[in-house]
């Protein structure tokens, strides 16, 4: 159940569990990494100069593209997973459900394993940790300066880049947030242990938020719920505590956000009552791409589609305008979503609308051959023989269909279809 607050969408343990959880994490990601990452993708192994190491990265291509990394066939939005040993699975079952159901563009996703994720995850020290000196800032180094550049170089990406972590990979997020900005598009921070070095990453941003220019990027924020029974998230904020450290941390931050909107970020904050730090993981990640691609889906109403009157190519154009300007740069409606509202058209006898779709597949898609198939089986429709066969003639030139094969040969006899 999900309640809602001032500045907070309503969707922490004791510190010293925290710190529990970030030791057995070491031994647990090593045991983790023996679940085979190969259902849902593949993986490399990259070197890293900065690290003096060898690095394992779990990488999704999209379904849509084949599974492969072949440029020709269309470039992708990456989302950058730490834990992604841990992540990697749930959060490409969620890309490729989206992507399917038009919540989102396709997205390649990197899994990246850590080697030691508690001194890659944090900077500085902190007194319940006394042996452990954070690694961070060298981790964030080799992010920026061999991975991004890696996977630019070897796969279709574009500009677009998410970067999600939870626990202590939520806590690199949010400092990547407040001193590299500029390194991604989207942060997606998941029950982050703002807690670590005496809240160093709250104080921080008290001067950084208002003075950092943070258009054009969205930050996602999500809490678990590990409060005593009877405490809320306004109570728990008189507590001092060890047990409330890291929801008391987070709901700090948010009032700093909340202070701070002339720095034009746009967040979310979800704190989810029926859920613990682990299982926040799966909904949280959900919910945030669900909110930072809120404006991609096209809406059309079935009424609209039965108006004669409507211009359903005009509204197409406006918002995969208005996508692009979101994203970064041009994207174009899917050919799969043209195609199905231009036989919409078609079974409707709305057959002006239905070219008017099909041509702009066309138009976007030049070398496919079924967009040349489906626009030939509106000429079917409507009689235009001579039409019906340029273009499935057309269609054969860029692929042997045999359906289209079938359906010319049937028009070249005089044969009835």
């Amino acid at each position: 159940m999900k309640y809602y607050l001032p500045g907070l969408t309503l969707n922490s343990s004791v510190k010293f569990f925290f710190c529990c959880i970030a030791i057995l994490a070491m031994s647990v990601c090593a045991h983790a990494q023996d679940n085979s990452p190969f259902t849902t993708g593949f993986e490399e192994t990259i070197p890293s100069k900065i690290l003096a190491q060898q690095r394992k990265v779990w990488i999704h291509i999209p379904t849509s593209n084949g599974g492969n990394k072949v440029k020709d066939r269309g470039h992708y939005p990456v989302i950058y997973l730490l834990d992604g040993s841990e992540n990697f699975n749930t959060v490409v079952s969620i890309t490729e459900h989206m992507a399917e159901s038009s919540l989102c563009p396709p997205m390649i996703v990197v899994g990246i394993v850590h080697s030691n994720r508690l001194t890659e995850l944090t900077t500085g020290t902190d007194k319940e940790l006394p042996g452990v000196v954070g690694n961070g800032e060298k981790f964030m180094a080799y992010v920026e300066k061999e991975l991004i550049p890696y996977i630019d170089a070897t796969y279709p990406t574009t500009t677009y880049k998410t970067f999600i972590g939870h626990s202590l990979g939520g806590l690199t997020v949010m400092n990547a947030l407040l001193h590299k900005p500029e390194l991604f598009n989207s942060y997606v921070s998941l029950e982050a242990s703002l807690w670590w070095d005496n809240q160093k990453p709250v104080k921080e941003a008290k001067t950084i938020l208002p003075a950092q220019n943070y258009k054009g990027k969205t930050l996602f924020m999500a809490m678990a719920n590990r409060m005593e029974r009877g405490v809320d998230t306004l109570s728990v904020q008189k507590d001092t505590s060890g047990s409330t450290a890291l929801i008391r941390s987070n709901l700090e931050f948010i009032k700093d956000l909340n202070k701070n909107k002339k720095n034009q970020l746009r967040f979310k904050a979800g704190y989810y009552e029926n859920d613990d730090h682990p299982s926040v993981r799966l909904i949280g990640e959900y919910d945030a791409l669900r909110f930072i691609f809120d404006f991609y889906k096209l809406k059309i109403y079935n009424s609209e589609l039965k108006d004669p009157g409507f211009k359903i190519d005009s509204v197409l154009v406006a918002h995969y305008k208005n996508v692009s300007e979101q994203m970064g740069y041009l994207v174009k409606p899917g050919e799969s979503q043209v195609n199905s509202l231009g036989y919409q058209m078609l079974n409707a006898k709305q057959y002006k609308k239905a070219e008017t779709l099909f041509k702009l597949n066309i138009a976007n898609n030049p070398e496919s051959a079924n967009c040349y198939d489906s626009l030939g089986d509106l000429y079917l429709a409507t009689g235009d023989k001579p039409k019906a066969i340029q273009t499935f003639k057309k269609a054969l030139t860029l692929q042997a269909i045999p359906e289209t094969k079938e359906k010319l040969e049937k028009l070249l006899s005089g044969s009835k279809k």
